[in-house]
Formats: structure tokens, sequence, C-alpha cells
């Protein structure tokens, strides 16, 4: 797909040397560049989503399990 983007000169440039430095060409610097982009951005979604859960639902243990769980952990002197 061709699309059309303004950018600033010195992003173009450097974004230039820098394609002509990996061998690539312009666009698939800038399609890569986006992907890292989306890809780093996904987890965001997954955090906010988490959060929205435990916002509304308590987070915490059951206090009988906690109990059981500690119950069943050897004694240790420290």
């Amino acid at each position: 797909m061709k699309t059309a983007i303004s950018i600033p000169d010195s992003v173009f440039e450097a974004a230039d040397e820098l394609a002509d430095r990996l061998g690539l060409s312009r666009s698939a610097l800038y399609a890569q560049a986006v992907l890292e982009f989306l890809e780093r951005h996904r987890s965001d979604s997954v955090t906010e989503k988490l959060n929205e859960i435990y916002g509304e639902n308590p987070s915490g243990m059951d206090p009988v399990l906690h109990r059981m769980q500690l119950a069943s952990l050897p004694s240790e002197e420290w």
C-alpha cells in the first residue's frame, strides 16, 4: 500500500542514512519501524485490560487459602 506522510527534514535525512547503511529501501525501513512500534505498544492494550479487570475485582488471595498455603510450608529457623 502506498501512503504519503510528513516528517521533519532531520528525521527523513537520518532515516535515509540508516536505510542506506542497513542496505534497506526507505519503504522497508519505514515498514519495519512501524511494525516494531506496533509490537512495542501491543502490550499496552493487554496491560490496560488487566488493569481494568483487577480494578473491578479484588486481586487479593482468599484468607483461608492463604492460611492453608502457609501451613503447608516447612518450618525454618532464620
